[in-house]
């Protein structure tokens, strides 16, 4: 799943696993977690978060990789989010959700949560902007790539998505 922060892929990426029976995989619960365990790839990615900057690819690949190896099928979000995290990893579909700046910026600032700040969205959507959006030509050019409309009702994204999944079975 590709999506801005805010786009959605959080709640489709769980709707989908859920119906497919296989796991949604967000790799910032993954790196939360590692976190919490107090891993090694954890007390990294804190120093990253204390400092408020996103962990290096080499980190988050680190902590992403081997849950992903133990799987068969999976809903990825959030990850990859850069090219060099894309290098090597092969999807049968990718779906975009693409959603405007302004909803993302309404969506993120209705959440009231403390991180959730308009100058702390906006710099997200500019990280996402630089780091992930080129990803949607990079799958593009693979063939992977499915352009969802993600700024209507979730049931309506869903039936889209689904839909998708059923064209290439």
């Amino acid at each position: 799943m590709l999506a801005p922060p805010g786009g959605g892929k959080g709640t489709q990426g769980v709707r989908i696993a859920d119906e497919l029976g296989i796991e949604h995989i967000s790799s910032g619960e993954l790196l939360r977690a590692a976190v919490a365990a107090d891993t090694p790839v954890g007390r990294q990615v804190a120093e990253y978060m204390a400092a408020g900057r996103l962990a290096p690819d080499a980190v988050v690949t680190a902590a992403v990789t081997p849950v992903l190896e133990a799987l068969d099928g999976y809903v990825l979000d959030g990850y990859p989010r850069t090219r060099v995290q894309a290098e090597g990893l092969e999807f049968d579909v990718v779906f975009y959700l693409d959603v405007p700046d302004a909803v993302i910026t309404e969506r993120l600032l209705a959440r009231g949560r403390a991180d959730d700040a308009e100058d702390v969205i906006l710099e997200r959507i500019r990280q996402y902007e630089s780091d992930t959006a080129p990803l949607v030509a990079y799958y593009e050019d693979l063939g992977v790539l499915v352009r969802i409309d993600g700024d209507r009702p979730m049931d309506a994204v869903t039936a889209e998505l689904f839909e998708n999944l059923a064209i290439r079975d």
